[in-house]
C-alpha cells in the first residue's frame, strides 16, 4: 500500500495542480466580455467527440498493457519487449478505422446538428486530429504507469493540456490568436502535443523499447490477448460513449444548443473536480492490482478495494460539500456571467454521481486486471442500455436537468451491479461502518458552514466558509480514524516540518 498511497498523493497533488490552471481557464470562458456561451460549448464539444474517438480507436490497446506487462516483464528483457511497439501499432490501425468511419457518417453529422448546433459542423474535420492525439497519449500514458511514473503523465495531461490552452486563451485575448476560428484550429493541437511529449519522455527515460514485433511473448499470449482486449475494449467503448453521450445528446437534440451545452460543461468541470482522487489512487493501483491476480493474493486485492473507497469517498465528500456552500457565491463574486447561475443544480447533481463512483472504490481496476476480465463488457453493454434511452427521454422531457439525472440513475446502477458481482465472485466489497460515518460526517458539516455563513457574500465570505468548513472535515475525520492513511500521510508531513 506505500507505493500506491505515494503515487496516488503524487498524483492527485499534480492533478490538482492541473485542475487549478484548469479552473481559471473556465473563468476566463465563462467571463464576460471575453467568450460567447456558444464558443464554450463548442469548445467542450470538441473535448467529448475527441474521448469518443479514442476510445473507439484505441482497440484496447491501454488494457492489453495494463493486463499484460507483468507477464511481459517475468519472461522478456525490458529492452526487447514488444508490448509498446504492438499497442502504437494497434492505435494507428485503430485511427485510421476510426477516421475513415468518421468520413463515412459525416452526412448524418450535418443532418444532425446543422440547425441546433451549426458550428460543430463547421469544425468536424478537426475533432479527428484531437481525438487521434488523446488516443495516442492513452497507449502511452498506460505503459508510463506501468512504469510506477503516474504522476509524470498526470502533470502532461492535468497540467501540461490546461497550460497549452491557457497560452491559447491568452493570445486570442491579447489578440495575438485574432479570431475564434484560428483558436479552435490551434486547440486541435493540444492532444498530439502532450502524446509526443509524454512519448519524448519516455524515449529520455530508456523506458520505451521500440522493439520488432513479435516476440516469442507475444505470440504466446495472442490468443488470451486478443480475447482479453476485445472484451474490454468493447465495454470501455461502451463506458466511454455513456459518459460523453449527454453532451452530444443535448448539442443535437435542444434549441440553442451550444449554450445548453456550456451550462452542463460548466457543471461537468467543476462536478469533476470532486473526481480528481480517484485518477491518482486509479492510476497508482493498476500495477499492483495485476500483480496480485497473478499472484492469487486476494487479501491484498480487499484491502486496496475499502482502502481506495474510503479514501476517494473522504476527499470527494469533501469537495461536493465545498462546491455546493459556495458555488452562487463564486459565479457572483468572479463575476461570471449570470447565465451560469442555472447550472448549480446540474454541478450539484453531477457531484453526486462522482462521488458515488468513487466511493465504490477502484472496482473497475479490479474487474479489468482479474480472471473475469470479461465481465467489463457486460457490465458496460448494461450501462449503455440504461443510459441511452434514459438520457434521450429525459432531455427531451425536462431538458439538462433530465440529462444530469439520467446520469445519476445510470452509474448508481452501473457500480451496485459492480459491486454485487465482485462480491459474490470473491467475496469483495468495498465498505464498512466508517463509508456511512463519513458521509454523515460530510453533510453535518456543511449543514453547519451553510447556517453559519449563509448571509455572507464575496471573498471573505469564501474562504471563512471554506476555511470553517475543512477544519471542521478534518477534524472529524481524524477522531473518527475513518482512515489510516491519513494518519500516516499527517505524521509524515509532521516530520517533513520537523
Amino acid at each position: 500500500m506505500s507505493v500506491i498511497r505515494k503515487q496516488s498523493i503524487l498524483s492527485t497533488l499534480v492533478i490538482y495542480a492541473g485542475f487549478a490552471v484548469g479552473l481559471f481557464n473556465t473563468y476566463l470562458f465563462t467571463k464576460q466580455g471575453l467568450f460567447t456561451e456558444a464558443e464554450f460549448g463548442l469548445y467542450n464539444t470538441f473535448i467529448a467527440i475527441a474521448n469518443l474517438l479514442a476510445a473507439g480507436a484505441n482497440l484496447g490497446a491501454p488494457f492489453f498493457i495494463y493486463k499484460f506487462y507483468p507477464y511481459y516483464s517475468d519472461h522478456i528483457q525490458f529492452r526487447k519487449n514488444d508490448q509498446l511497439s504492438l499497442s502504437i501499432l494497434l492505435g494507428l490501425f485503430g485511427c485510421i478505422a476510426a477516421i475513415s468511419l468518421g468520413l463515412y457518417v459525416e452526412p448524418l453529422v450535418i443532418k444532425k446538428y446543422a440547425t441546433n448546433a451549426p458550428q460543430l459542423v463547421d469544425y468536424y474535420h478537426w475533432t479527428f486530429l484531437l481525438g487521434s492525439g488523446l488516443l495516442m497519449y492513452n497507449i502511452f500514458e498506460a505503459w508510463n504507469w506501468q512504469q510506477q511514473r503516474a504522476a509524470t503523465s498526470h502533470f502532461l495531461k492535468e497540467a501540461g493540456w490546461r497550460l497549452f490552452v491557457l497560452m491559447l486563451i491568452g493570445g486570442f485575448a491579447w489578440g495575438v490568436i485574432d479570431s475564434y476560428d484560428l483558436f479552435i484550429k490551434l486547440f486541435a493541437f493540444s492532444y498530439p502535443f502532450i502524446a509526443v511529449a509524454l512519448l519524448l519522455i519516455l524515449v529520455y527515460r530508456k523506458q520505451a523499447p521500440l522493439s520488432m514485433p513479435f516476440s516469442m511473448v507475444s505470440r504466446r499470449l495472442k490468443r488470451s490477448a486478443i480475447r482479453y482486449t476485445s472484451f474490454t475494449y468493447v465495454g470501455t467503448l461502451v463506458f466511454t460513449l455513456s459518459q460523453i453521450f449527454d453532451t452530444i445528446l443535448i448539442a443535437s437534440v435542444l434549441n440553442n444548443a451550444m449554450t445548453k451545452v456550456a451550462l452542463y460543461s460548466l457543471a461537468q468541470n467543476m462536478a469533476s473536480i470532486i473526481q480528481v482522487p480517484q485518477r491518482g489512487i486509479a492510476a497508482a493501483s493498476i500495477a499492483p492490482l495485476s500483480t496480485a491476480w497473478k499472484q492469487k493474493d486476494i487479501p491484498t486485492i480487499a484491502q486496496i478495494y475499502q482502502r481506495s473507497s474510503i479514501n476517494q469517498l473522504i476527499v470527494g465528500a469533501a469537495l461536493l460539500a465545498l462546491l455546493a456552500i459556495n458555488y452562487t457565491d463564486a459565479v457572483l463574486t468572479f463575476q461570471l456571467k449570470s447565465t451560469y447561475l442555472l447550472a448549480f443544480d446540474l454541478a450539484v447533481i453531477l457531484g453526486v454521481t462522482r462521488l458515488i463512483d468513487m466511493g465504490t472504490g477502484v472496482n473497475s481496476q479490479i474487474i479489468v486486471t482479474s480472471p473475469k476480465w470479461r465481465f467489463e463488457f457486460i457490465s458496460g453493454i448494461m450501462l449503455l442500455i440504461i443510459i441511452l434511452p434514459l438520457s434521450y427521454w429525459l432531455t427531451k422531457e425536462i431538458g439538462i436537468i433530465g440529462t444530469a439525472l439520467a446520469q445519476l440513475i445510470s452509474i448508481g446502477c452501473y457500480n451496485l451491479l459492480r459491486i454485487l458481482f465482485l462480491w459474490k465472485l470473491y467475496d469483495l466489497q468495498p465498505f464498512s461502518v466508517k463509508t456511512l460515518y463519513t458521509v454523515l460526517l460530510a453533510a453535518g458539516s456543511w449543514a453547519i458552514c451553510f447556517y453559519l455563513f449563509k448571509d455572507m457574500e464575496g471573498w471573505f465570505a469564501m474562504a471563512l466558509r471554506s476555511l470553517f468548513f475543512i477544519t471542521l472535515y478534518l477534524a472529524g475525520a481524524y477522531r473518527l480514524q475513518l482512515t489510516p492513511d491519513l494518519a500516516l500521510v499527517w505524521e509524515a508531513f509532521r516530520k517533513r516540518l520537523l
